[in-house]
């Protein structure tokens, strides 16, 4: 069996768990293991239950304590453990948000496991599964295998998955009540990165803009372009570190990691660091002077060409085409 983590608050979703689900749901139809999906919760009719019930997995289970209202490393550890302790899983798959970096290794140490984190992507490989992960900045990747007896504990990095891959179903659910001890913390609002205007993860389509915009003032090139998609405006990181956008619009490696079903990538040359904050993109369009620049080995289509040429004729074909 494979337990996939539901990370949410107040029963709203987190969706990096449907890239969670997808994860899965390839793992076990690879190893020929069964899916189930483990919620914590502080109510017996958990609304997200019935939600996730409708994904392709064998169950649905519903970890009920009244600790578990609000997040706590501790109580999510105690739910974990006798979850896992109950099912006896394979593996535990997890998105690698904040809150998984809180609480997973609490749990695998309790079992005397490690957890491998902030996967990219796996391949079956003899019944087992061989990891990648990015290392030096995005510049290496390492393949890593599991050794020792299960579970195994894994966690992909936001964007390695698409959650609208997640394959739909019908699922029974299962409440179990969960023993919580003592809460050792009184839990503030979640911790965040940064004062996002927008959350760059949840978009659909992203309009991006490199060194070739040239200047700030020509950022108003590529709102237009954004505005008439309905797109956001992001960028990779010389533009924010020059401070001509916000910190919280880079993509990459050391910004967010994005998936969504069409990124325009406007005068980005296509270093690695950017590259794997967008690479899971459904559509990638370049645009771009330089024909040899690395970003049309990924692009779905690439027009090699003056971007302020070709972005108002853009802007002026989308228009039309809106009628």
């Amino acid at each position: 069996m494979i337990l996939v983590f539901i990370e949410h608050k107040n029963c709203v979703l987190n969706k990096t768990s449907l890239e969670a689900i997808t994860a899965a749901q390839s793992i076990g139809k690879d190893l020929g293991l069964k899916v189930s999906a483990v919620i914590p919760c502080d109510k017996g009719d958990c609304a997200l239950a019935q939600e996730i019930a409708g994904y392709d997995l064998e169950k649905v289970i519903v970890a009920k304590s009244d600790k578990l209202g609000i997040y706590t490393p501790d109580a999510y550890a105690d739910a974990w453990e006798q979850v896992i302790n109950a099912t006896s899983p394979q593996y535990i798959v997890m998105s690698h948000t904040y809150q998984v970096r809180d609480f997973a290794p609490k749990v695998a140490t309790r079992l005397g496991r490690e957890v491998v984190g902030d996967c990219i992507r796996y391949k079956a490989d003899g019944g087992k599964i061989v990891l990648t992960r990015r290392i030096f900045l995005g510049k290496l990747d390492a393949d890593v295998t599991i050794g020792g007896n299960a579970p195994y504990f894994v966690t992909f990095q936001s964007g390695s998955f698409r959650g609208d891959n997640a394959v739909k179903g019908s699922a029974g659910v299962e409440t179990v009540d969960v023993n919580v001890g003592d809460i050792r913390m009184t839990p503030e609002e979640p911790f965040q990165e940064a004062k996002a205007s927008v959350d760059l993860t949840k978009s659909e389509i992203i309009v991006a803009i490199g060194r070739g915009i040239k200047s700030q003032e020509n950022i108003a090139v590529a709102q237009q372009l954004a505005d008439a998609l309905g797109a956001d405006l992001a960028a990779s990181r010389p533009i924010c570190d020059s401070e001509w956008l916000p910190i919280d619009r880079q993509i990459g490696s050391s910004g967010q990691t994005v998936a969504p079903k069409l990124y325009i990538a406007l005068g980005i040359s296509g270093a690695i660091q950017h590259i794997v904050g967008m690479k899971n993109a459904g559509t990638i369009v370049a645009i771009n002077k330089d024909s040899g620049a690395p970003i049309f080995d990924i692009a779905d289509y690439g027009i090699v060409g003056d971007l302020f040429e070709a972005v108002p004729v853009l802007v002026e074909e989308i228009k039309k085409a809106k009628g």
